[in-house]
C-alpha cells in the first residue's frame, strides 16, 4: 500500500511540475517540421516537374532533354575501328552496274598552257559518281494516229498507259502517294518540290480515287492481320478537320493497318477486328479498351517498367521501394531483350525464359509493406494470364516496340500537317497507308515505287482487277 501511494504522489508530481513554456515550444517544433515535410514534398514536384518532359517517364526521346555533356573520360576515347582494322572504303563503280556512262572526250579542249588542240591521250581514267536527276514535274504531250486495217476495216490505235481521265502520268502519282502516304511529307511540301504545274485539288482527287480501288484490300488486309500469329496495336492523337481524333495502328510481321477514327473507344476495336475469336496473341498496353477484343493479350513490359521507374521517383527516399525496383527492374528488362538472341536455340531460350519468369514472379509475390508496391504488385497477381505469353512462345516478345515504331511516322505527319481536312480525307489516308505500308515489308526483290506503278498498269488495262492479288503475300 506504501508503494502504491509512493507511486501517485510520483506522477501527481509529474503532471503538476510540466513547464507550460516547454510544451507550446514542443507544439511550434511540431508544426514547423509538418510544415518543412509539406514544402519539402512541393519542392520534389515542382523540381520533376521542371526536370521532365510534360508526359514523364512516357515522352517520346525526341521530346527528351537534351543530355548534359559526357564525363572528361568518356570524351578523351577516341572513336572508330580498333588498331589494324583494314577499314571499309567507298568502292568504285563498275563498268556493268553504272546505269549511264557519260564520256568527256568529246569535250572541246584545248591545252591550258598554250591553248593549241592538237593534243594526244595518254591515260585513260574514270570517276564514280551518285547523281540524280532534278525532281520537277513537267509537261508531256503524246501524239498518235487513230488506224485502220486495209484487209478487215477495223479502226485501232494505241493508247498511252494512264488512268482515264488523269492529267498526270503513273510516275508522278506513284511520288505524290510514297511522298505523302509512306513518308509523311505534306502535300503543299509534294507540290513545291514537284513544281507549282501541279493542282492541289486535282492531287488529292487521284488519292481519292485510288482510294476506291484499294478499298477491298484493305477489307482483307484486316483479315490478314486477324490471323497473324503475333498481333501488336497502339493509337496516337489525330485530328480531323480541326476536332480531335485517334489513328489506330494495327500491325505484325507482315501487315500494318491503319485507322483514323473520332474515338477511341472499345467500339473502335469491335468494328474494325470484330467480336469474333481470333487466333494468336495480341500485345498491347494495359488500355482497357483492348480488354474487349477476343483474343490473348500480352502486356507491354516496357510501358510496366515505366511504372516502376515512376513508383522510385516519387518515393525515392523509401528503402524499400528502391529494394523492390532495383530487384525487379532488370528481370523486365532482360525479358524484354531476350528475344534479340536469335543464335539461342529453343530448348536454352525456354530455359532462360523460366528462370526470368520464375524471378519476377518471386520478386511480385514477396511480402510488402508499402502500399506503392502492393499496388504494382496486384497487376501481375490479377492478370498474371497477360504477363507471360512471350515464356511459353518465343514469337511473342515482352514488348509492344514495334507498334510504337511503326507509329511514329504517323506522329511525325501529325506534327506537320496537323490532321486531316475531312472525314473522307481520314479515310482516304488509312486505305492508303495500310497498302504502301504493307508493301513495304512484303516486297522482297522490287522497290515500292517500281511496285505502285506497275499496280497503276495492272488497273488500266483492267479496272475490274482484284487490288489485293496486286499485293505482295506474306
Amino acid at each position: 500500500m506504501s508503494k502504491l501511494r509512493s507511486r501517485l504522489n510520483l506522477n501527481q508530481r509529474a503532471v503538476i511540475d510540466y513547464c507550460p513554456d516547454c510544451f507550446e515550444k514542443q507544439q511550434k517544433i511540431d508544426t514547423l517540421e509538418e510544415r518543412v515535410k509539406q514544402l519539402e514534398a512541393q519542392l520534389r514536384y515542382r523540381n520533376k516537374k521542371d526536370n521532365q518532359p510534360y508526359f514523364g517517364s512516357s515522352t517520346p526521346s525526341a521530346k527528351l532533354p537534351v543530355k548534359e555533356n559526357s564525363a572528361e573520360e568518356n570524351r578523351n576515347k577516341k572513336g572508330g575501328a580498333k588498331l589494324g582494322h583494314s577499314g571499309n572504303g567507298r568502292s568504285s563503280i563498275k563498268t556493268k552496274d553504272a546505269d549511264e556512262i557519260i564520256s568527256l572526250d568529246n569535250a572541246d579542249l584545248s591545252c591550258p598552257n598554250c591553248g593549241s588542240k592538237n593534243y594526244e591521250q595518254i591515260i585513260s581514267r574514270t570517276r564514280s559518281v551518285i547523281d540524280m536527276a532534278l525532281v520537277k514535274a513537267q509537261n508531256f504531250l503524246y501524239t498518235w494516229h487513230k488506224n485502220k486495217c486495209r484487209k478487215c476495216g477495223t479502226l485501232f490505235e494505241p493508247r498511252p498507259t494512264m488512268l482515264p481521265k488523269s492529267l498526270y502520268g503513273n510516275k508522278l502519282i506513284t511520288n505524290a502517294c510514297v511522298l505523302h502516304f509512306l513518308q509523311g511529307i505534306p502535300a503543299g511540301r509534294i507540290i513545291s518540290t514537284l513544281g507549282d504545274i501541279i493542282d492541289y485539288g486535282a492531287l488529292f482527287n487521284i488519292f481519292h480515287r485510288l482510294a476506291n480501288f484499294w478499298l477491298p484490300a484493305y477489307e482483307k488486309l484486316v483479315n490478314d492481320y486477324k490471323q497473324s500469329p503475333v498481333k501488336h496495336a497502339d493509337e496516337t492523337g489525330w485530328r480531323n478537320d480541326g476536332f480531335s481524333g485517334y489513328s489506330w495502328i494495327f500491325c505484325s510481321e507482315n501487315t500494318t493497318v491503319f485507322a483514323f477514327r473520332n474515338s477511341r473507344s472499345a467500339a473502335v476495336l469491335s468494328a474494325v477486328l470484330g467480336t469474333e475469336r481470333l487466333p494468336g496473341v495480341l500485345v498491347v498496353d494495359r488500355y482497357a479498351a483492348y480488354n474487349k477484343v477476343n483474343v490473348e493479350i500480352q502486356y507491354c513490359y516496357a510501358h510496366l517498367l515505366r511504372s516502376l521507374k515512376d513508383l522510385q521517383e516519387e518515393f525515392y527516399d523509401n528503402n524499400e521501394v528502391n529494394t523492390f525496383v532495383d530487384d525487379l527492374a532488370p528481370l523486365l528488362a532482360d525479358a524484354m531483350h531476350l528475344q534479340k538472341y536469335k543464335t539461342l536455340s529453343n530448348k536454352k531460350y525456354y530455359q532462360k525464359a523460366k528462370q526470368i519468369k520464375k524471378r519476377i514472379m518471386q520478386c511480385i509475390r514477396a511480402p510488402a509493406k508499402h502500399c506503392g508496391i502492393q499496388s504494382y504488385q496486384d497487376i501481375f497477381k490479377d492478370k498474371e494470364k497477360r504477363m507471360f505469353h512471350w515464356a511459353t512462345n518465343r514469337l511473342v516478345p515482352a514488348d509492344n516496340n514495334r507498334a510504337e515504331r511503326e507509329c511514329r511516322p504517323t506522329v511525325i505527319a501529325r506534327k506537320v500537317s496537323f490532321g486531316s481536312q475531312s472525314e473522307k480525307g481520314a479515310n482516304t489516308r488509312e486505305i492508303l497507308m495500310s497498302v504502301l505500308h504493307t508493301a513495304r515489308k512484303r516486297l522482297k526483290d522490287k522497290s515500292i515505287e517500281d511496285w505502285f506503278v506497275w499496280t497503276l498498269e495492272k488497273f488500266i488495262k483492267n479496272s475490274k482487277v482484284d487490288p489485293y492479288s496486286l499485293i505482295p503475300k506474306s
